[in-house]
């Protein structure tokens, strides 16, 4: 593996230290104070100066992620509430969100409240107030690389409606700035269920500054509303108490095996001099062929200062919207379906 500008053998480290864990590893804590108390949380550090939050209360989601120390995510102002304060209705999920690197929206509804034939939704749907299942994480030797493993379970049911099952695996290698999203999304009732999933990845503060540039994938570009301005995407501003937010729909062209969304910050203020390197860069890849759109969230306000990018498998107006369309994603009883993902902090 390479660590600390050079590669290293197994050995070579484990003659240096009295355990791994002195360089990076998996811990497990609970909190136990105000509206977190009996969250559970796994902190990762990976030893190459990434370390991020992992809350399986909270649908296994991120919360926390720092570079060398330094935050690169956004955190709301509600902190990470205990599942159990969640309200479904309508806006309400805005009171309990936690912010963080990545917060789920799903498993049936994404985006604005409303009602269907299956019945009242709120916003951005239940999985990231669902806490999961079966939680393990681990890590072990593969030959001379260090891997750091989580995993989880977490369900979305209703007695006579749907029941969905996330299957989340989280992967991180010492020495390496990067994490690996598996999700398995699995119809596992006997009837057809709705499935509406983004990946809300949300970057803050000091990652987002005047400097900050976006570069999006190639594709076609439209609003929510109609009086959006396009031509503030691809760069930052200084918070502003005013300022409306900018949502913006990207359909990548298609024919891709992967496409890339890039942050890049040259004024990021925390970079080891052995990397020759100024700034910092964060690439988001997935696969588009399970996430063929692309929501980007543009928000420099005061306190929610926050740039979200989000792959998705369909838009930010509710269920009600997509089923209208015929765009709804249908599971069927026992279908899979599987998601790939990967940040890089370069």
């Amino acid at each position: 593996m390479k660590l600390y500008g050079r590669d290293w053998k197994r050995r070579e480290l484990e003659a240096r230290v009295g355990r791994i864990e002195q360089i990076g590893g998996i811990e497990r804590y609970t909190r136990s104070e105000g509206p977190e108390a009996g969250v559970d949380t796994f902190r990762v550090r990976t030893g190459g100066g990434l370390s991020y939050w992992i809350t399986p209360s909270k649908g296994m989601d991120i919360s926390l992620a720092e570079m060398h120390g330094v935050p690169v995510s956004w955190s709301a102002g509600n902190g990470e509430p205990h599942p159990s304060y969640y309200d479904q209705r309508e806006a309400e999920w805005l009171r309990t969100a936690s912010g963080g690197l990545l917060m789920t929206c799903g498993l049936t509804q994404v985006g604005s409240p409303g009602k269907d034939s299956d019945g009242a939704y709120g916003l951005h749907g239940r999985i990231h107030h669902t806490p999961a299942r079966q939680i393990s994480s681990w890590s072990e030797w593969e030959g001379d690389d260090y891997v750091l493993r989580f995993r989880g379970v977490a369900e979305e049911t209703s007695i006579f409606g749907e029941h969905l099952r996330l299957t989340r695996t989280l992967t991180s290698y010492l020495g390496e700035n990067r994490i690996a999203i598996l999700d398995s999304v699995q119809n596992v009732g006997f009837r057809p269920a709705p499935h509406m999933m983004l990946y809300h990845f949300n970057f803050g503060f000091p990652l987002l500054a005047e400097d900050t540039t976006v570069e999006l994938p190639k594709g076609k570009t439209s609003t929510r509303d109609s009086d959006m301005d396009t031509r503030r995407m691809g760069g930052w501003q200084a918070p502003d108490p005013s300022f409306k937010e900018q949502v913006y729909y990207h359909k990548p062209d298609e024919g891709r095996n992967a496409v890339c969304a890039r942050i890049h910050s040259p004024s990021f203020p925390a970079c080891p001099a052995y990397t020759n390197s100024q700034g910092l860069s964060v690439e988001l890849e997935w696969d588009p062929v399970t996430l063929p759109k692309f929501v980007q969230w543009h928000m420099p306000g005061s306190g929610e200062h926050v740039l979200g990018l989000e792959p998705s498998n369909c838009w930010t107006r509710g269920r009600a919207y997509e089923r209208e369309r015929e765009s709804l994603r249908i599971l069927e009883p026992s279908e899979t379906v599987d998601y790939r993902l990967e940040l890089r902090f370069i």
